[in-house]
């Protein structure tokens, strides 16, 4: 992928590099001491894209079929996996077109591979500003039901909803293609860098103060009902774990890859940087997995859904 300044594994496949046959290898640097290595095989990519891929169809489709589901949060829920299916198909054609061209099956010249991987890239890139905002605008919209729930059906109007749709969508798409276009430009990384912070800030601010208002609910009931210590306890657990659940998967799935970003910025001759660069393909790995997790914590725990 261009805009990760890292090794091409579609193009690399079109030159028949062979596949590393260990899950775990030492890689030689010849700057500085040996890097650990974690090699991805093609079939795990393949079956994560296949697993990542029925799991937001199935979403999808459920919110589509189930009227009661037509509300602003849940097609907001449902952009977010339409989001996550862009890098589950992305995967799923990147590396069956890899497999082909491996095997032979598949001929073609550089030029068009060329043209193939830049549209995944794309594809990856949309993917990951879209998911950011639709996890934002979740954040906000579950913010506005909480300390604004009187005016919320005022406020969050589906009119409303599918314009803010709108906008992410076609933002998504013209950010994608402008950062795949100069990739090479420093400025680009820092701002897809700055936006990934600015993001997560924005949901870790929202998330604790919803949990802090959750927690002086369970006290107020509390006092009223004169057993204050267990149903405090039991607030503010439910809440530590859903907010650790929400905010520490999104950044152990997302926090490698812009890493990565930050040390081509920062170091991208430094030996150790090197290192970090070699497991591209581990921090691609997370990210497929964050779309097989988000069905999990965004859908299923509806019991409607």
């Amino acid at each position: 992928m261009p805009v990760l300044g890292s090794q091409r594994r579609l193009l690399g496949s079109l030159n028949c590099t062979p596949p590393a046959t260990l899950p775990l290898t030492l890689a030689p640097n010849r700057t500085g001491p040996q890097c650990l290595e974690v090699s991805i095989p093609d079939g795990l990519f393949l079956s994560l894209g296949l697993v990542s891929l029925v799991e937001n169809v199935l979403v999808v489709a459920a919110i589509a079929k189930n009227r009661n589901l037509h509300s602003p949060m849940y097609y907001f829920i449902c952009c977010l996996a339409m989001s996550d299916l862009l890098v589950s198909v992305s995967n799923v054609l990147e590396t069956a077109v890899m497999l082909l061209l491996e095997a032979g099956v598949l001929a073609t010249r550089a030029a068009v591979v060329q043209q193939l991987d830049n549209v995944i890239d794309v594809l990856i890139c949309s993917s990951m500003v879209s998911s950011l905002c639709f996890l934002g605008a979740i954040a906000v919209d579950r913010y506005i039901s909480i300390f604004y729930a009187l005016r919320y059906h005022s406020v969050v109007t589906l009119p409303r909803a599918w314009r803010i749709i709108a906008a992410i969508w076609v933002a998504s798409i013209l950010t994608s293609v402008l950062s795949i276009t100069y990739y090479n430009h420093t400025v680009v990384l820092l701002c897809l860098v700055g936006f990934f912070i600015a993001m997560l800030a924005l949901m870790a601010v929202l998330y604790v103060h919803m949990l802090a208002r959750a927690c002086q609910h369970a006290r107020g009931i509390a006092r009223l009902q004169k057993r204050q210590r267990p149903i405090h306890q039991g607030f503010g657990l439910k809440g530590a774990a859903t907010l650790t659940i929400l905010l520490g998967v999104f950044f152990l799935c997302w926090g490698p890859f812009f890493l990565h970003l930050s040390l081509i910025v920062l170091c991208p001759q430094h030996p150790t940087c090197g290192c970090i660069f070699k497991n591209f393909n581990l921090f691609l790995a997370l990210i497929i997995c964050n779309a097989i997790v988000d069905p999990l914590i965004y859908a299923f725990r509806s019991q409607e859904l």
